[in-house]
């Protein structure tokens, strides 16, 4: 499982390399800022392709004295550096596209190889992002997940860069400029939901989406009398599961320890990757009756 999911971060990482150069020198030779800011802004998916790359390399260590719940946090925390390395991309391309607007200097050189490159990103950025996906969504990786949505947006911002070179090309240059801001907009829309998600798990914010899940299933075992104190945290490909299940108080204690082990494996099939804690109390040891409960 490590080895696959370190192999796709590394092809990501040699892509991250050749477009970065390739976009760099074009932009360099035309002038065009619509391919300077991609060229940043592969810069950057370069560097947080590295840091995806050695994260998920460690997230997957088991856990130690130092760290009981496992490394898997640092997955999260990578997506974070993103956010941040994303959002540094946009004050860039902002802050020249303005510029040139105003100043009135948008003339740029258009050439065959600025299509070449553009076209070039688009094919390997669908490419990457299927396979980041397909690999993520296989190891449950928050990590490879937001490197598999960073470069399928790169596909949407060097469409845009394209049409500004469309344009150019027929004398429209300001179209451009324009094109580099229609980037950043569309960075900065990544940016949020690449950083809710990884603060969202980095405070221990509950999974909406899988707390019903859980519910759903303690409501099916017959033996479960009440549930309550339901307690979901993630960590990077990992959840942690927690909560209180009132039992017939006349069960043995062989009989309890069955239910608990029969409701874990149970979780473990419907959640990837779960590690659940489960307290069995008599259910007379409240006033409650027979129905369960949602979380209190």
């Amino acid at each position: 499982m490590v080895q696959e999911k370190t192999r796709v971060a590394l092809i990501s990482v040699i892509a991250a390399i050749f477009l970065t150069g390739f976009k760099l020198v074009v932009g360099i030779l035309t002038g065009s800022l619509g391919i300077l800011s991609e060229a940043l802004h592969s810069g950057l998916d370069l560097i947080a392709a590295v840091i995806t790359y050695f994260s998920v390399r460690v997230s997957d260590k088991p856990a130690d004295n130092n760290h009981h719940y496992g490394h898997g946090k640092i997955e999260n925390f990578s997506a974070f550096l993103e956010t941040i390395l994303l959002v540094i991309t946009c004050v860039w391309i902002v802050y020249e596209a303005l510029s040139r607007l105003i100043s009135g200097n948008t003339h740029i050189e258009v050439t065959v190889w600025s299509y070449v490159v553009v076209i070039s990103s688009i094919l390997i950025d669908i490419n990457r992002s299927r396979m980041l996906y397909k690999v993520a969504k296989k190891h449950n990786s928050q990590a490879l997940e937001a490197d598999a949505l960073h470069f399928s947006t790169d596909i949407w911002s060097s469409a845009v860069v394209l049409l500004g070179l469309i344009c150019a090309n027929f004398g429209f240059y300001f179209a451009d400029s324009i094109s580099a801001l229609a980037v950043a907009v569309i960075v900065l829309v990544v940016s949020y939901k690449l950083g809710k998600r990884a603060v969202d798990v980095l405070l221990d914010k509950a999974p909406q989406n899988i707390i019903p899940k859980v519910k759903e299933a303690l409501k099916s075992y017959p033996d479960v009398k009440h549930f309550h104190s339901l307690k979901i945290r993630v960590a990077g490909a990992d959840t942690f599961i927690k909560f209180n299940i009132h039992l017939d108080p006349d069960l043995s204690l062989k009989q309890v320890h069955e239910i608990c082990d029969k409701i874990e494996s149970g979780l473990n099939d419907l959640i990837p990757r779960c590690e659940v804690y489960i307290h069995a109390e008599p259910q007379d040891s409240c006033h409650l009756n027979n129905e369960i409960d949602d979380y209190l």
